[in-house]
């Protein structure tokens, strides 16, 4: 099952290369287009008795938007990055280049992969409240296509311009602590936003959830740290709190938007839970020999 994000940057791109790779490794290929999100759930359910694998081409809204029902259909879950980041195959060291990423596939290694969650809504990367949120609300969709990385660039700056902080209570292992924000993160993944690191030690299957709050007097700061989430080192600054658990209630005044993966899919009160190796996703094995890496079992 091949499910394609037509409105994905690359998502208009020829399939021709893909669809061949994957056919001289021995898979038959059935192709559905959508342009909705939440038309890839249905369309696993609708056919996940006739298939036995998933394979995802679009960015990393269109994955985690599927999470949840190959969670559900137990079927391993291939990815073609036709997105603007693709922070995940970043991750998992899946190419950018779609008749690579499909060799990929081709080879049949899985790697389980943890998945987190906000009130029931998966994301492989990382949640977001505040800044990264109101980002991708105001973020031109044909500004994105367009211009990628650096369209989320230009939005950034003018996001920056008009932020203001915020108040919320964070909960882990049932202490509450109250914060001045402009951001709270909870990573699943490693990367995030385009190559930046949720934190420094942070793998996508360790089990646990990585936050950190951004608790900057004046924004502008922002600039010098910059490198230091780029490598994931930012907790070292005393102004961005950090902490790791499996789950966290993040709550404030008034109902604010979350953001997964790009995609505003709920809000506060937030309560964020990781589950363990949930997913197999099709991806380069790069020599290791843990137990976790396996071949995937196509004919169920």
């Amino acid at each position: 099952m091949l499910l394609r994000n037509i409105k994905a940057r690359r998502g208009l791109e020829s399939m021709t290369p893909v669809l061949e790779c994957l056919w001289r490794g021995g898979l038959d290929v059935s192709v559905e287009s959508f342009e909705s999100l939440p038309e890839i759930g249905r369309d696993i359910v609708r056919l996940r008795d006739k298939s036995d694998l998933v394979i995802v081409c679009g960015g990393d809204g269109s994955v985690s938007s599927a999470a949840v029902a190959v969670m559900e259909s137990g079927l391993p879950l291939g990815i073609i990055p036709m997105g603007t980041a693709n922070d995940l195959a970043r991750t998992l060291g899946i190419p950018m280049d779609l008749k690579a990423a499909a060799q990929v596939i081709a080879r049949g290694e899985v790697r389980p992969v943890d998945v987190g969650t906000v009130n029931g809504h998966a994301f492989f990367n990382v949640a977001s409240i505040g800044l990264s949120s109101t980002l991708a609300q105001r973020l031109d969709p044909v500004l994105k296509k367009r211009f990628g990385r650096l369209g989320y660039a230009m939005a950034a700056i003018k996001v920056m311009t008009r932020a203001s902080h915020f108040s919320a209570s964070i909960t882990e292992k049932g202490r509450r602590v109250e914060v001045e924000t402009y951001q709270i993160a909870v990573g699943n993944g490693r990367h995030y936003g385009g190559g930046n690191v949720v934190e420094a030690s942070a793998e996508i299957d360790d089990g646990h959830l990585d936050l950190y709050s951004l608790e900057v007097k004046n924004l502008w700061k922002l600039a010098l740290m910059l490198r230091s989430f780029r490598s994931g080192t930012h907790g070292a600054w005393r102004e961005v709190r950090t902490a790791k658990c499996i789950e966290f209630t993040i709550e404030t005044r008034k109902p604010m938007p979350v953001n997964t993966d790009g995609e505003i899919v709920t809000a506060t009160p937030a309560h964020f839970k990781v589950h363990p190796k949930a997913v197999s996703i099709f991806a380069p094995n790069n020599g290791s020999q843990d137990q976790d890496w396996r071949p995937a079992l196509y004919h169920r």
